[in-house]
């Protein structure tokens, strides 16, 4: 499509021409040029410039050859040189000026008549006014319109000196300039309509001359649908010209028709594709090709014809191309497929493209074709570089010659016309537009995912590639296209594409590729079918036939065994087989190359004991036409002592097979020979003495001493169908006799250990504690075989997710993130100080650990101590694994193992709990206390500077004896600013440490005295319990310092100042009798004087002498003592008189417990001894209840 002009390819675009003041020119222009649809000026700065618009008086005789169809030049013409209107600008002072200046205007609308009334250009008068303008005359403008002969609009007035007034009148100009447009084109249609209606015209070409420039003018307008019905009344015309007219020679009339009705298709074909109309333009070009497919002309330029149809399938494939970039829902726009007779390929450039390579084919044949026969003379070279394009579109003619008078270019014949084409194809070779067609076909049908069509595509290109001699490149698409060949087993197309890289390898001297493909390509299921005249065209190959196959199985052996050379013309420098360069092929289980030799082994057995025989069957199987012999045919196992060598017994050993290793097995097979199709089965025992998995790796067959293939071992139970054959009418064989070993047998079999004769115990007490070092004995036990390289590892897994309980990968600086870690791993218990467990053979993790075990002999034992810590609770199965070989210095030994487990509960030894308590007939005032409490986790209130009571216990939560050794509290850093001193209470014994023995369910209780001294919060502190499992005997304590620490944070208190203190006091017992002092002291703690009251409830056990009912005031920071005397009337625990105090202020009153109200009374003096603390010392702190 580049090919064609500018003109042609883009629609036309309206034309008008402005004259005189050309500083507004460039204003003017780009402003039409924006304008939708955009408008092109011609700008003319003098009014000598005007000629180009000036109608040519025609030249008679001048066209060689009475004249043609279309003119070459006249549509660009009409873009270009011929406006639709003339606007002239005309300065607004010369308008108003005097008589000669007026002169000089009319002068210049005269001239431009003239110029424009032949042509039916239209006439715009521009005023240019300037602020100097004064108003101009009504009369001299009414004179100015007669001038002119235009109607008052057409009388424009701009003014560039005002910015919003000149895009004001430049917009008014550019509406004006529109419509004249239209209107020119309209009666520029009009009047070429007339014509072809009232038939006046005087041959065929003007009709079609006619038709065509309507049906450009309706372009001009915008008028679609009246440009497509002209356009293919124009088409229809020229195709009945066919033979009608003798205006030229047959051949050059042939050729101007094409070349008119391309044109004519091309806007055919544009015009619909942008009018959304994709199917009806892609049956149009299926009608324009069966119109021309067959008019074919002289034999001596059918190749001229050939090439007309590749550019018509290559144009319209780059108008679909295009249209589906820039027509919106160009898919959702084709309609009616089925109905009308399309596929969906018909709708992708890529089929256009594919085929206008096609057709480019068929000229390269024709123009060899004529090439050869044809002969040429010098005479007519000359004559032919003087060909040239004519001036009617389709013709040439020849340039007059200096010594010749003619002015006009002369007619040429149809010889001439011949020779020049010929030349012209002889200079243009068509390789690379082929190979460029094909390559833009190959990417749409790419990019649309068909695979088949691409692949298609692909391998037309590869041969171009090849024709023209580049191998390299066509080598590489070969290779592309043949694994899609091979995935849908077309196997014509994939002999010849293997016979073009056979051909590929050949001339680039690889042998092993050579011999790949010829092997390949000799075991392809090719029948006698395939040979018939469909595939005459083969490509080097030739066509496939058994015999072509064995003629490539007998070459590429002679090749391979260095009988033949690869390239018998230059065999000096032809690659070929020698002992330094021998020649490996390798068949794995995805090769091409299984065909050609597969390999199937089964063990006859799944699992053997370690130096146990057991049988291997190995089966080959080939689909090469001729049988082969193997010379030798190599086993190989992933345990080399296992590989084995068999032998042809009538080859003689070749070099190559002579230096086996000494250890290698050598065996004779009966036959060592490939028949085609048939399974080859070989039945030889084998040994293994290492446990593991004992599997066939590869099998390597021999023919001759330079030449192998490396086949990796299939088990039959997993071998896929061979490839391309699975579809031919052939008997399948097993390849075991055995059928069940050929549906399940594998290549691969288990060899056992052999049973160990080691023990390993492993011995645990109780369950873990959280906190302690556990300690598991894990002793090693000979009972039969010596332990030599022994290594004993551990593992520890979480039982509940299966997993490692100790992830590094979390947090691997902080020990405490592992539930449970291996601590590490005591010493042996051996006598023998060289047998000792060194660090040096210890890998120790987290959750795994490695150790090694020294020599032992038959009847020893060795033990280690795994030392683990929890820091949760939490249950783990510990396994122990111990590998040993039973024999010294022998590699090769089998690894003996013997494996443990052991399943280990965790739990929290103690849980630790504390209480808080006020003193004895002591009770502050707490306003806490009084409100109603909104929260019910609150914390709990002790008050300021007063002793309160903290009871710590720690109870055993497990069924293993605890011994507790000590408790105490560590107030440590307090971020609250507050802190509370935590002491033991005064009298609090500790027992000592043989004594304070928990069992199951018991508990450890410690009293303590906490007096708050910060106000808001306080923080008591941390309980530090120390501790140690009990083992029944106390020879292993050493001291505090060695039990287990458990931390427990007690919660935090709020702290309140007590602003009245209410106490009790009387004697620890009474006498009956004897009478004794009752206080009540009340402590006023504030600055405020308080009004208190209080009243007493006499008891019937007691006589009570003082104050009953009475209402007090008490001073600031002071004291107030009620005092009673009491003498008791009986004997027992008896109830004192019940006091009860109110304070006014805060609405709080207070009365003692039960308890606080309650003395023991003895009938007589007791004989008892008082303890120093008691006597004269701190009293004892005792909580309230």
């Amino acid at each position: 499509m580049e090919d064609y002009p500018e003109e042609l390819r883009t629609p036309p675009i309206g034309l008008i021409s402005l004259v005189g003041c050309p500083n507004l020119h460039a204003s003017i222009s780009s402003l039409l040029n924006s304008q939708k649809p955009p408008i092109n000026a011609l700008a003319l700065p003098e009014l000598d410039n005007i000629s180009i618009i000036e109608r040519r008086v025609r030249e008679e005789g001048g066209e060689g050859g009475g004249g043609g169809i279309l003119k070459r030049e006249w549509l660009e013409k009409h873009r270009t040189r011929v406006p639709a209107a003339v606007g002239v600008l005309i300065e607004g002072e010369r308008v108003g000026g005097g008589p000669t200046q007026w002169g000089e205007i009319c002068g210049v609308i005269d001239r431009i008549k003239a110029v424009i009334r032949p042509r039916n250009i239209k006439l715009v008068v521009i005023i240019v006014q300037s602020p100097s303008t004064g108003d101009i005359n009504e009369d001299r403008m009414l004179a100015l319109r007669k001038r002119a002969e235009i109607d008052s609009k057409y009388v424009v007035n701009i003014f560039p000196y005002e910015d919003a007034d000149f895009k004001y009148s430049l917009q008014r100009l550019a509406i004006l300039f529109a419509e004249l447009i239209n209107v020119y084109y309209r009666d520029e249609g009009r009047r070429m309509k007339t014509r072809i209606e009232k038939k006046n015209v005087n041959s065929v070409e003007s009709c079609i001359r006619y038709t065509f420039k309507v049906a450009v003018y309706a372009e001009f307008r915008r008028d679609w649908v009246e440009a497509l019905k002209f356009y293919e009344d124009a088409y229809h015309i020229v195709r009945e010209m066919i033979g009608t007219s003798t205006r030229l020679p047959a051949i050059q009339h042939l050729v101007e028709i094409k070349t008119v009705a391309e044109q004519l298709h091309f806007k055919i074909s544009t015009l619909l594709l942008h009018g959304g109309k994709i199917t009806e333009a892609v049956l149009w070009f299926h009608q324009h090709c069966a119109s021309y497919r067959k008019l074919l002309g002289a034999t001596e330029v059918t190749f001229f014809h050939w090439e007309w149809m590749s550019r018509q399938f290559l144009v319209f494939a780059e108008l679909l191309e295009l249209s589906s970039r820039t027509v919106p829902g160009f898919h959702s726009l084709i309609t009616g497929v089925v109905e009308k007779g399309l596929t969906e390929w018909e709708f992708q450039p890529a089929y256009y493209y594919q085929l206008a390579s096609h057709y480019l084919k068929e000229k390269r044949a024709s123009l060899e074709l004529v090439l050869s026969t044809w002969k040429g003379s010098d005479e007519d070279d000359v004559i032919v570089e003087s060909v040239v394009p004519s001036v009617y579109i389709g013709q040439f003619a020849r340039l007059p010659e200096k010594n010749e008078n003619a002015v006009a270019m002369q007619p040429i014949s149809d010889g001439e016309f011949t020779h020049f084409i010929i030349l012209e194809g002889k200079r243009f070779p068509d390789s690379n537009e082929i190979i460029a067609l094909l390559k833009k076909s190959f990417d749409v049908y790419s990019s649309l995912k068909a695979a088949r069509m691409s692949s298609h595509c692909g391998f037309q290109m590869a041969k171009e590639y090849f024709s023209a001699g580049t191998t390299e490149t066509a080598k590489q698409i070969f290779e592309s296209v043949v694994h899609s060949y091979r995935q849908e087993g077309w196997v014509a197309l994939l002999w010849e594409v293997l016979g073009y890289l056979r051909e590929c390898a050949k001339l680039s001297g690889s042998l092993k590729e050579f011999v790949e493909y010829s092997l390949e390509m000799a075991a392809l299921p090719v029948s006698s079918d395939l040979n018939n005249e469909s595939y005459r065209d083969c490509g080097p190959a030739g066509s496939p036939s058994v015999q072509r196959r064995e003629g490539i199985q007998k070459e590429v052996f002679s090749v391979a065994s260095g009988e033949l050379a690869l390239l018998p013309n230059e065999t000096d420098s032809s690659p070929t087989i020698s002992a330094t360069s021998p020649l490996d092929l390798e068949i794995d289980l995805v090769s091409p190359l299984r065909i050609v030799l597969l390999a199937s082994v089964a063990f006859h057995e799944q699992a053997v004991k370690p130096g146990v025989s057991t049988l291997v069957t190995i089966s080959l199987i080939s689909q090469l036409p001729l049988a082969t012999k193997i010379d030798a045919l190599e086993v190989h196992f992933n345990q080399s002592e296992c590989d084995f060598t068999m032998r042809n017994p009538e080859k003689s050993p070749s070099p190559a097979t002579s230096d086996d290793k000494p250890q290698t097995r050598l065996e004779t097979a009966p036959a060592l020979v490939l028949n085609t199709s048939r399974w080859s089965r070989l039945t030889y025992d084998v040994k293994s003495r290492q446990s593991g998995k004992l599997e066939c790796v590869s099998i390597i067959a021999r023919f001759g001493p330079r030449f192998t293939i490396c086949c990796k071992a299939e088990s039959p139970a997993s071998m896929g169908d061979i490839p391309l054959w699975k579809f031919e009418e052939r008997i399948e064989y097993l390849p075991t006799k055995d059928p069940c070993l050929a549906l399940a047998g594998q290549k691969a079999i288990q060899v056992e250990e052999p049973d160990p004769l080691v023990d390993v115990s492993l011995d645990a007490y109780g369950p873990a504690l959280v906190g302690e070092t556990f300690v598991v004995p894990v002793s090693i036990t000979s009972e039969g075989h010596a332990v030599y390289s022994g290594e004993l590892k551990f593992n520890l897994v979480d039982t509940r997710r299966g997993g490692l309980v100790s992830p590094r990968e979390i947090e691997p600086h902080s020990s405490d993130s592992h539930h449970v870690e291996l601590v590490g791993i005591s010493g042996a218990e051996n006598k023998d100080e060289s047998q000792v467990v060194s660090d040096n053979i210890k890998k120790i993790q987290h959750s795994f650990g490695l150790i090694s075990v020294p020599f032992l002999n038959e009847g020893e034992s060795w033990s280690c101590r795994l030392e683990m810590k929890w820091h949760r609770p939490k249950p783990i199965m510990l396994y122990v694994s111990l590998g040993y070989s039973p024999q010294e210095d022998d590699a090769n030994a089998p690894k003996v193992h013997v494996h443990k487990s052991l399943q280990i509960e965790g739990k929290n030894p103690v849980i630790v709990s504390h209480q808080l308590m006020l003193p004895f007939r002591r009770d502050p005032l707490m306003l806490s206390r009084i409100k109603p409490a909104a929260e019910s986790n609150k914390p709990a209130s002790l008050p300021l500077n007063e002793a309160s009571v903290l009871i710590v216990s720690a109870r055993n939560c497990t069924e293993v004896p605890i011994r507790v050794i000590s408790m105490s509290i560590e107030s440590g850093e307090d971020a609250l600013g507050s802190l509370c001193d935590v002491r033991p209470a005064k009298g609090d014994c500790v027992d000592s440490v043989a004594s304070t023995l928990l069992s199951s369910n018991e508990a450890y209780k410690k009293v303590f005295s906490i007096t708050p001294k910060g106000t808001s919060k306080a923080r008591m502190g941390t309980v530090i319990l120390r501790w140690r499992r009990y083992s029944g005997t106390l020879d292993h304590i050493d001291g505090i310092a060695d039990g287990v620490v458990t931390k427990h944070i007690l919660l935090d208190v709020d702290v309140e100042v007590s602003p009245l203190i209410v106490c009790l006091e009387c004697p620890p017992y009474a006498v009956t009798g004897d009478p004794f002092t009752f206080f009540v002291k009340i402590r006023n703690r504030t600055n405020l004087l308080q009004e208190i009251k209080f009243s007493l409830v006499d008891s019937p056990s007691f006589v009570s002498c003082g104050p009953h009912n009475d209402t007090i005031f008490g001073l600031p920071k002071s004291e107030y003592i009620l005092s009673y005397k009491l003498v008791p009337l009986a004997s027992g625990s008896l109830q004192l008189p019940r006091v009860a105090v109110t304070s006014v202020r805060y609405s709080a009153s207070f009365q003692p417990s039960v308890s606080a109200s309650t003395i023991f009374v003895f009938p007589s003096k007791p004989a008892l001894e008082m303890d120093k603390a008691e006597s004269g010392g701190e009293p004892l702190l005792v909580a309230a209840e």
